[in-house]
């Protein structure tokens, strides 16, 4: 591994410093990426040479990246907005990372078949390892009717990048939360190995989950907060020590556990929500950050589990407060974190998405001033 940070890492960061808070993370060995024992304290260190940027063609510069997932050969895949930052515009808008942080692949665009929006959001590999890419909070776009007039649909490919599906429709997310045909403005997706479905937080503009057959589009179900018919009427605005909001604002991320529970990020509203496959509530927790000044709301952008089988922790990426946090899967509540706000490497701007590879290694994607992708290695010491 190189003892010094090239110049041409800066495509990830404006300014990239390393000090020593944020010491490399050493390769992990067999037993520092084993199942944690109780005799065993786990911490997160970032790794500032991954990827290796330095080897990429010298125009190729990231710009909001949307999204982040993991295959099942440990490639890492990322979406990001190539109109979103000057520089960008040639970088493939989907790239796919090895271990090692080589690019494997790279691909995506407008097509034959199929709708490329203007504005990506989110992306997502399945049990086959097909590549999901959504499209939301695209421009134009209405305040006052919640309407969007562009990105409003969800593309399917193989690892390759060859076209499979879409679902929704490019200029149609006008139709409500209740259509059965039309998105408005979907954030992210999961697809169940068990029944092959596809589940879609639908999202800016909608207010719901809507689960589609993910083979050939079909309609099977929607539901909104509570597991309650979605209403798309004024909206009340949030008070985090008023009466629960019984609308979802903004679902942002959706994940499901080995228990077979549908986990829910209700981003604006600060919390996550709990659900059965077939939409039956189950319970909700909100979001609470301990700070100096005292507890504030928390944001969640997006979630993953922990590998024990049981999944005891859910790592979660903090919007609000450019923070990841582990939270105890039972209560929801927070157990650790780590971030802080900066654009050195291990620290975080602006974390949208994450991702959990089969070793422990945690991926966070930032948009608007960060730009980038980290990656954080688990690092176990004994007591």
């Amino acid at each position: 591994m190189n003892k010094l940070i090239s110049a041409r890492y800066s495509i990830l960061a404006p300014v990239v410093v390393v000090l020593a808070a944020c010491q490399p993370a050493p390769e992990p060995s067999q037993s520092q990426i084993a199942p944690q024992t109780s005799e065993q304290k786990m911490e997160f260190r970032v790794d500032p040479f991954w990827p290796k940027w330095s080897e990429l063609p010298e125009d190729w510069q990231l710009g909001n990246v949307v999204g982040v997932a993991v295959d099942s050969h440990d490639n890492v895949w990322l979406t990001h907005r190539p109109n979103s930052q000057p520089g960008a515009e040639n970088t493939p808008p989907v790239i796919a990372f090895d271990v090692e942080g080589n690019v494997v692949k790279s691909w995506g665009g407008p097509g034959e078949g199929y709708q490329w929006g203007t504005q990506a959001h989110g992306l997502y590999v399945d049990y086959q390892d097909n590549v999901w890419v959504g499209f939301g909070g695209g421009l134009p776009y209405d305040i006052t009717t919640r309407a969007t007039t562009d990105n409003a649909h969800v593309l399917k490919f193989n690892a390759d990048g060859e076209f499979l599906l879409q679902l929704g429709e490019f200029g149609r997310g006008t139709e409500g939360s209740n259509s059965t045909e039309f998105l408005g403005q979907p954030t992210d997706v999961y697809v169940d190995p068990e029944s092959d479905e596809a589940y879609v937080t639908d999202g800016y503009t909608n207010r719901r989950v809507i689960v589609f057959d993910a083979n050939t589009g079909d309609y099977k179900r929607h539901w909104g907060a509570y597991g309650n018919e979605p209403d798309d009427g004024a909206t009340v605005n949030f008070d985090r020590n008023g009466p629960p909001p019984q609308q979802f604002s903004t679902p942002h991320c959706i994940a499901s556990s080995h228990d077979g529970l549908v986990y829910v990020c209700d981003r604006q509203h600060e919390r996550i929500q709990i659900f059965q496959k077939d939409g039956t509530f189950v319970r909700e927790q909100a979001v609470t950050v301990t700070t100096d000044a005292g507890e504030v709301g928390g944001r969640p952008g997006d979630i993953a589990f922990s590998l024990d089988p049981e999944q005891r922790l859910v790592y979660m990426v903090d919007m609000a407060n450019a923070k990841v946090h582990t939270l105890d899967r039972e209560s929801l509540r927070i157990v650790e974190t780590f971030g802080r706000r900066g654009r050195w490497a291990g620290q975080l701007l602006s974390p949208h998405s994450l991702a959990l590879d089969s070793t422990g290694n945690l991926y966070v994607s930032e948009t608007t001033a960060g730009s980038r992708i980290q990656v954080w290695r688990p690092f176990y010491e004994q007591e």
